[in-house]
């Protein structure tokens, strides 16, 4: 998919999630790895390194993808990236046959040049209520 595309369809997605607040204002599960049973499915999820470290952790400019454990026939993945509270980085994938979006993340924004931040994933259903989520440290 060109990045062209991706951008186009984030910002659908944005568009929507816009007009549906309601939609993402619940936000089962918590913690690291978590799993719940808020929305339409249960499931859990875990962050993977796309990108190869010398010390397995996430640094900025990575790339990530998540490993779905879920009963969510397409399950979605929102991924929120912090630094000191304001968020750098957002994005959405369909972790399903037929998204047009991938299934990665890049550890980058215009809005995040540098620096550490915390992350988290959230295993959403196609309404995108969380049913669980995940946390983790980016490095500089």
């Amino acid at each position: 998919m060109s990045r062209r595309h991706a951008v186009l369809v984030m910002s659908v997605l944005a568009l929507v999630l816009g007009l549906a607040p309601a939609a993402v204002a619940g936000k089962g599960g918590g913690g690291h790895g978590g799993g719940g049973t808020t929305g339409g499915g249960t499931g859990s999820l875990s962050m993977v390194l796309v990108t190869p470290t010398a010390d397995g952790l996430a640094h900025w400019g990575n790339v990530v993808t998540f490993k779905l454990s879920t009963t969510i026939a397409q399950p979605w993945v929102h991924l929120v990236c912090k630094q000191s509270g304001v968020t750098v980085a957002e994005g959405w994938n369909g972790y399903f046959v037929g998204s047009l979006t991938g299934t990665t993340f890049g550890l980058y924004s215009p809005q995040w040049q540098n620096g550490a931040a915390d992350c988290t994933g959230y295993l959403t259903d196609p309404t995108f209520v969380a049913v669980a989520s995940t946390s983790f440290h980016v490095y500089a």
